[in-house]
């Protein structure tokens, strides 16, 4: 069948299976969803969850109804009506309408006043304006992240329009080959930690999942492009599976070279991910080093974005469905889950993956509808690579800071920004608050207050506790007291200078940033302390110091080169982490339901990406392959 005939098609079969009182104005493919636009008075019948369901069943695909703009009321008017339906006590701050979609956005204090009692006031916000209501919750920290995207996405709507629409007529198209043979060649991230970026192929389809730069080597620092088996011409999606560099920092360098098709990942990895990879154009600025793709890149990943719930499943490609769920490793990070075919096969891809409930997040997802082979991680796959428990993590970094402060001395703790920050944020509020640790100031330097704002406007992703307490009990560690926000190098100086504290600060591998700057104040001193809470990959200075190396260069502001000696202690607490250790692996790989016939190990330094292989293949009795960079596997016929 051409490609417009399996468009008409699929638009047929739609317009057969709904009810004859539903009036058809016109139907387009936006994206994955299918948009059916209906002049129907009558939003009960459009709005009929029965309809949709039957629909979804029949067609297994994702189907929209929206008014046609004609029947939409002024966005003024529309406005006003819905400021005085739901009154001034629901707190509404903003109100944007998305006229390519029909979306009139309305973030409030209290969504729920907003959305009223059994969503009485969404419906009669349809009924008598015919925009599309949706709700969000005003954060309590400004993003500017946030901000950016929003303003960028409220200007460009027409773009994104266009751009979902070229997308759609991609995913629908008809499949041209029966036989899937599906293939994973791995472009980075096997057999090391970085550049994580795997090609997913069928006769009919490429996806890319996650593309990521090794942060730790410079020499190595991008994945294998220039095979034969890779063309961006040919590539129909890209997955992030998290917002950490060595999974999404080189997307926009996708779109430097003409890549144009969508980018799929949650919400908060889309903010939390261009957050990053802004930074990341600072960074190599200010080093003097020119970096890989431009803002103008980034806009346009923006743009191209297609943001996904958990558990929702999306067609990504004629004969690929993908749904995202819960990996426990830091906010709105994702296993992937993709369905080849009509039943032909499943595959899941765990990305960086936490299988233990923490003070910031759940547990990763074990259930999945079918697995036939399993890509999983093994940074903490190694057989001596046991993690302590976070209770006994959380006693030795209490222990360290009481004696670190007593002594006189300052805490210097490396963070990620996106995750162990946080994570951190959370414990030293509890500690102070409860008279735990001495009430000394902590300070947070670098992208977390930013990452932390981003946190605020996501709380749906977090721990269902922290949950509770955010949204229920009004008690938002995040917007303690305690902490201070660093801003200037005036700033720097007078921490550097004072008395007692704890210091927070990116990068979390001290590959530059400011925890680097504070490092190389306080390190001489013996009465001071460095804390690694995450994982140190080799070649850093992090890994380096970890080793034992005990001084490092250090290049000043005049470009002279000055040697360091470290005299302070170092601790390294691995309870903190975000990855599984290898016990936890195991109790994984015992529980995900159903049981993968093939699991394949990457995301580890060479011997533990073996040794994790050889112990699952022994113990838990599974087909396995440890594959190196630039191999393919072949998953299917």
């Amino acid at each position: 069948m051409s490609f417009e005939g399996e468009l008409q098609k699929i638009k047929n079969e739609i317009i057969e299976n709904l009810p004859p009182e539903i009036t058809v104005k016109k139907i387009e493919f936006e994206g994955p969803e299918i948009a059916v636009y209906s002049e129907n008075s009558d939003v009960e019948a459009t709005e009929n969850s029965t309809v949709l369901k039957d629909l979804a069943k029949t067609m297994r695909k994702r189907v929209v109804f929206r008014w046609n703009v004609e029947k939409r009321k002024d966005p003024s008017e529309t406005e006003s009506y819905i400021r005085n339906l739901v009154g001034e006590d629901a707190e509404i701050t903003v109100i944007e309408f998305d006229h390519t979609r029909g979306e009139v956005i309305i973030e409030s204090g209290k969504p729920g006043l907003v959305i009223g009692k059994k969503g009485v006031n969404l419906k009669e916000i349809r009924t008598n304006t015919f925009w599309q209501p949706k709700t969000i919750r005003t954060p309590p920290l400004a993003s500017r992240t946030i901000q950016l995207i929003r303003g960028m996405l409220t200007k460009e709507r027409q773009t994104q329009k266009d751009i979902l629409l070229s997308i759609g007529k991609r995913i629908h198209r008809p499949t041209i080959f029966k036989d899937l043979n599906i293939r994973l060649t791995a472009l980075g991230g096997f057999r090391e930690v970085g550049r994580s970026c795997i090609l997913m192929q069928t006769r009919d389809s490429n996806i890319l999942l996650d593309v990521g730069l090794n942060v730790g080597n410079p020499i190595d620092r991008f994945p294998f492009f220039d095979i034969p088996e890779f063309s961006i011409r040919d590539l129909d999606a890209v997955i992030i599976s998290h917002a950490h560099l060595d999974h999404c920092g080189l997307v926009p360098f996708l779109y430097k070279y003409g890549y144009r098709g969508p980018v799929y990942c949650t919400l908060p990895t889309r903010n939390l991910s261009t957050m990053l990879q802004l930074d990341f154009i600072q960074i190599c600025e200010k080093e003097g080093n020119p970096p890989p793709y431009s803002k103008r890149d980034v806009k346009q990943t923006v743009l191209h974005t297609i943001p996904l719930s958990w558990g929702k499943v999306t067609d990504i490609a004629p004969d690929i469905k993908l749904t995202l769920h819960n990996s426990g490793h830091i906010l709105g990070s994702s296993m992937v889950h993709l369905h080849f075919g009509k039943g032909g096969y499943n595959f899941v891809y765990t990305g960086d993956f936490k299988f233990q409930k923490t003070r910031l997040l759940e547990k990763a997802n074990v259930k999945f509808p079918r697995v036939e082979s399993l890509l999983i991680e093994s940074t903490y796959g190694g057989p001596q690579d046991r993690i302590p428990s976070r209770q006994e993590s959380e006693r030795e970094l209490r222990q360290i800071l009481n004696t670190t402060l007593k002594r006189g001395g300052k805490v210097l703790i490396p963070v990620l920004a996106v995750g162990r920050a946080q994570e951190l944020i959370i414990v030293l509020e509890e500690y102070v608050s409860k008279g735990l640790i001495d009430k000394v100031p902590i300070f947070l330097d670098g992208l977390i207050s930013e990452a932390t704002a981003i946190h605020t406007a996501n709380p749906d992703f977090l721990s269902s506790d922290l949950k509770e307490k955010i949204l229920h009990q009004g008690k938002n560690p995040f917007l303690s007291d305690y902490f201070s926000t660093v801003s200037s190098q005036d700033e720097r100086l007078d921490i550097v200078q004072g008395g007692p504290c704890i210091i927070l600060a990116t990068s979390g591998m001290l590959i530059g940033g400011p925890s680097v700057q504070y490092l190389r104040a306080l390190a001489e001193d013996s009465n001071n302390s460095l804390i690694f809470v995450s994982y140190q990959v080799q070649k850093t200075l992090g890994s380096r110091l970890q080793k034992g190396f005990r001084e490092f260069q250090y290049v000043d502001a005049k470009g002279r080169t000055q040697l360091v000696k470290v005299n302070l202690k170092i601790f390294t607490l691995e309870g903190f982490s975000g990855h599984s250790s290898r016990s936890q692996i195991s109790q994984f790989l015992r529980r995900i339901q159903p049981r993968p016939k093939l699991v394949i190990v990457n995301h580890g330094e060479e011997s533990k990406c073996v040794s994790l292989s050889t112990m699952i293949h022994k113990k838990l009795r599974k087909s396995t392959k440890s594959p190196k960079n630039l191999e393919t596997i072949l998953l299917k016929n």
